[in-house]
């Protein structure tokens, strides 16, 4: 696979990669605030609190879906020249959500925002590894994925306190002024990260070959087993803890820490051994899940527990880019876009079927339906840590489980 890295300085590289990162912030910030101000999105647009989550449904589907075929699309483009774009179509997109009454108007808006999200996501992934040498491409990956677990810790319960200081439409002018700085910032810090693959036909073989599907396949399943829990922890902690009123902040705030330096800590063990350290994740989420099911009762545990099971999730998000990437070899263009739609299928699963368990049995069934995705996912990730990268004319196969830069 060739490597096209970006002729800048280590601080030009650490300017570009905090730029990346406030994008990643910014975006992640969109597409989760509107959960924290859901009932005031309702009452606004005439429609009920369930219609309104939609909205949510709209994003995470425009990302899935639109971002891989945006991706593919623009494949001969130079990512900053992409960067500058989606952020100007966002800013516009968000624009419409502020400004207009009407909810079907504002869904396709948020539509459009989830795939254009897609789009920069694969854009920042492959101009971070460009600018940086081969051996820190994993520290790259996970400064770009901590933006986005940064926003879900800090950024949306802001944005969600100024929603309700200043109404739901100010925290999305905050969004939109946060989108245009961060244009000036990509203008001003991003090289030029040209494009060194062909064409999209070339990169579909690889991009989508069974190797690459097997990780996706994992992203799904490890993402998916968090959210079955997660997306429910509100009720297990009223239920089975005995945690209520603004103790429940805290117990959220602190997975919402751990999912944030699990995400950027992830990236020196990418760096180190991709595939062991998806094995390990997998394990460790499946453990903690146990452990919170069994010992759920005990909120000082529970609470240990979520910091964990936030660690090693999101600690395995620059593994699973890497290896999606290296396994997708002269793909890993177009591959840099999926596994954000892998992990969206998988927490859309997760939730959906932590949401029936809880609605036939118990708070904890939502738990134990994570509990036995994950454990799922453990021989998955064996098995995925055994699989090698194509090998390519003039060039050698890269090792199983460490690292390959690619730019643009």
């Amino acid at each position: 696979m060739s490597t096209q890295q970006a002729a800048v300085s280590p601080r030009g590289a650490a300017r570009a990669l905090a730029m990346l990162f406030l994008g990643a912030f910014v975006m992640g910030s969109s597409e989760m605030l509107v959960v924290g101000v859901l009932d005031l999105v309702a009452g606004d647009l005439g429609v009920s609190v369930s219609t309104a989550g939609t909205l949510v449904t709209g994003f995470a589907l425009g990302l899935a879906i639109g971002g891989p075929i945006l991706t593919a699309l623009t494949i001969r483009l130079n990512r900053r020249t992409i960067l500058c774009g989606t952020l100007v179509l966002a800013i516009a997109c968000n624009l419409v959500v502020v400004l207009s009454s009407s909810y079907d108007l504002t869904l396709v808006a948020r539509t459009l925002t989830g795939a254009f999200a897609g789009l920069f996501d694969a854009a920042a992934f492959a101009a971070g590894i460009a600018v940086v040498p081969r051996e820190r491409a994993g520290r790259a990956l996970a400064v770009v994925i901590s933006g986005f677990a940064v926003s879900t810790a800090v950024g949306v319960p802001l944005g969600t306190l100024l929603g309700h200081a200043l109404g739901w439409r100010g925290s999305y002018t905050a969004i939109v002024v946060l989108l245009a700085i961060t244009l000036i910032a990509t203008v001003a810090l991003v090289p030029s990260v040209p494009s060194t693959g062909g064409g999209v036909d070339g990169q579909v073989r690889y991009a989508f070959a069974p190797r690459v599907l097997a990780v996706l396949a994992l992203c799904a399943l490890v993402f998916g087993a968090a959210f079955a829990a997660m997306t429910y922890i509100v009720p297990f902690l009223q239920e089975v803890t005995g945690v209520s009123g603004a103790l429940i902040s805290v117990f959220l705030l602190a997975y919402g820490v751990a999912t944030a330096v699990g995400s950027f800590g992830g990236g020196r063990f990418a760096d180190r051994n991709a595939g062991r350290t998806l094995i390990v994740a997998a394990v460790g989420a499946t453990g903690s899940l146990a452990a919170l099911y069994l010992f759920g009762t005990n909120p000082f545990l529970v609470a240990l527990l979520l910091l964990a099971l936030g660690a090693f999730v999101m600690g395995s998000g620059p593994s699973l880019q890497y290896r999606v990437v290296a396994l997708a070899g002269p793909g890993g263009q177009l591959a840099q876009s999926l596994p954000a739609s892998a992990i969206n299928v998988g927490i859309a699963f997760g939730s959906f079927a932590g949401g029936v368990a809880l609605g036939a049995f118990t708070a904890s069934a939502a738990i134990l339906t994570g509990l036995v995705i994950a454990i799922v996912a453990v021989p998955v990730a064996w098995a995925t840590s055994r699989l090698e990268p194509p090998v390519i004319e003039d060039s050698a196969p890269v090792a199983s489980g460490e690292p390959v830069a690619v730019a643009g």
